[in-house]
């Protein structure tokens, strides 16, 4: 199991896909889980491991979602004993049903390295690629007819101008630095692009031509005026080293106010592939997620599927489906929450 759950984790951190691991800190007898006891939670909601069954697996699945989504870890305790309070960075989960125990997991979310991706082999790209690799960002550099020689140690080459095999996020910051050379077709390649910024070093009169440019090929005013041009926080830089310095002052700058290090969207699952991927539903009994592919039971009412995590949630919402309806309505917080 732990060369194996090691493998894993070095082929998502290849593969640059988020994830987010769980270890069990503390648990209080009886629990089928034991301390140490670990698992992955992969992009699709699958897990890999063993931190617990039932409710537990289901609470943490949701819970490493959303560790992934903002990028924040959690403590998260599952017991029948627990008084929620609603701490920072703790998520309290009272169990309504018989099981006794009581888990402790702490969830860690494991995000893709900051992308950066430069398009052009001027002096300024070149220093621009060398700087951010110290500061640890994942490069894919495109320029027509480039090498390693050109630029070296990047993590991905394209030796041409298309980004049509290049695979950008929220998280991509673009920068174009072609100085002249397919300056167009590099801003129309950005353009239709995921991104979180475009940079495009240019002088204001190139960037006036080039926006009437863009206007005509039928791209949008709000996209064109997204570009930041001159690219780069103003630092009076004359060197290609210092112009590198103030547009990657100026990512840094917007990645950390924007937190784009934590974006993330439940990703589907493709085509092809066999995945479960897990859909919740909010027990209105006790408030604990339920994977609606695998339910303990679920009932219909007023042409809802209510879905529950044991018999106890299904007996008491049976008694009096109104006041659990109603309260969900309300804003109420179920009985465990």
């Amino acid at each position: 199991m732990p060369d194996k759950f090691l493998e894993y984790q070095l082929e998502l951190k290849k593969n640059n896909e988020p994830f987010a691991q769980a270890i069990v800190v503390r648990r209080e007898g009886p629990s089928s889980s034991k301390a140490g006891d670990k698992a992955i939670v992969n992009k699709f909601g699958e897990i890999i491991g063993w931190i617990g069954g039932g409710c537990v697996k289901s609470i943490i699945c949701k819970e490493a979602e959303d560790a992934m989504r903002t990028g924040k870890s959690r403590l998260v305790k599952i017991g029948k004993s627990i008084s929620p309070s609603k701490q920072g960075g703790i998520m309290e989960y009272q169990r309504t049903c018989q099981s006794e125990g009581t888990v402790e997991i702490f969830v860690e979310p494991v995000l893709p390295e900051a992308h950066l991706l430069v398009i052009g082999k001027t002096a300024i790209a070149q220093a621009l690629i060398r700087l951010s690799r110290v500061m640890g960002f994942r490069i894919t550099t495109v320029a027509q007819d480039a090498n390693l020689k050109t630029l070296e140690k990047v993590d991905e080459l394209i030796s041409e101008v298309s980004l049509a095999n290049v695979t950008t996020s929220p998280s991509t910051f673009i920068v174009i630095a072609t100085q002249g050379e397919n300056d167009e077709k590099a801003l129309e390649e950005a353009l239709k692009q995921d991104r979180a910024y475009i940079g495009f070093i240019a002088s204001k009169k190139k960037m006036a031509s080039i926006r009437k440019y863009l206007h005509d090929a039928g791209f949008k005013q709000t996209e064109i005026d997204g570009i930041k041009s001159p690219a780069g926080i103003d630092i009076n830089a004359k060197t290609p080293d210092e112009v590198a310095i103030s547009i990657l002052a100026e990512i840094i700058q917007l990645r950390n106010t924007l937190q784009l290090k934590s974006s993330f969207k439940k990703f589907e699952v493709p085509e092809g592939k066999e995945v479960n991927s897990s859909q919740y539903y909010i027990n209105p009994v006790c408030g604990i997620p339920i994977d609606m592919n695998n339910p303990r039971h679920i009932i219909e009412y007023k042409e809802e599927k209510v879905y529950f995590c044991c018999d106890g949630c299904k007996e008491k919402f049976e008694k009096d489906p109104e006041k659990y309806i109603r309260n969900r309505a309300m804003g109420l917080a179920p009985e465990g929450m």
